[in-house]
């Protein structure tokens, strides 16, 4: 049997962190579609995350982020939405506000409910797409369930990167499991809310021109 020695693990961690390295810089370097859009309202589009569930009056991500941001913002979450039954009310509930920039916060749903991978991202994708035809920019919340062995990472990076859309990483990072920041088993706190919007801001500062 082969000995792993310790120059061995070096090198593959060496070549694992040069990898790691080359794809952020590969997604980067992504144009991003309509970064000056042309639209005038910014739209929250999500399910009981953006609309709050779990939050106290005023202290939802959508609220905290339009503070941050100086403006309003539509808040179009539906709680229990999957990304096919937000694909459904797209048109009814964003492309008809004129869209300027749309954050698109989808996928815990389909997860909760066991939905094909393939089919959460292609409904994502025509989501994208239709609103990226209206002009407007996507901002896409990478939701990354802390499940081992879980690609929804990979996929929404993929996602981001055919489509040029705007990558909040990781949204959960840190605050998922967080007992501090937790409302319920599902839902977030003031506290937990208030790091989504400043992750979803940090994000999308650079195009509020």
């Amino acid at each position: 049997m082969k000995i792993i020695t310790s120059r061995a693990i070096l090198a593959l961690v060496f070549l694992a962190a040069v990898a790691a390295a080359a794809f952020w810089f590969w997604l980067r370097s992504t144009p991003i579609v309509n970064s000056q859009p042309t639209g005038t309202q910014i739209i929250a589009f999500g399910d009981s995350l953006t609309l709050g569930i779990g939050a106290s009056a005023g202290h939802d991500y959508v609220s905290v982020l339009a503070q941050k941001v100086g403006r309003p913002i539509l808040n179009r979450g539906v709680a229990g939405d999957t990304t096919a039954d937000a694909l459904a009310r797209l048109q009814s509930n964003v492309l008809r506000y004129d869209p300027r920039i749309v954050i698109v916060f989808l996928g815990s749903n389909d997860v909760l409910r066991s939905v094909p991978g393939e089919e959460t991202f292609a409904n994502l994708a025509q989501i994208l797409q239709q609103i990226q035809a209206r002009g407007a920019l996507v901002v896409l919340v990478e939701v990354c369930p802390p499940v081992v062995g879980s690609k929804y990472g990979q996929q929404f990076k993929r996602l981001a990167r055919q489509r040029g859309a705007v990558l909040v990483p990781n949204v959960f990072r840190g605050i998922f499991l967080d007992p501090k920041m937790k409302a319920d088993e599902i839902h977030f706190n003031d506290k937990g809310y208030a790091v989504v919007a400043e992750r979803i801001y940090a994000a999308m500062k650079p195009y509020l021109r």
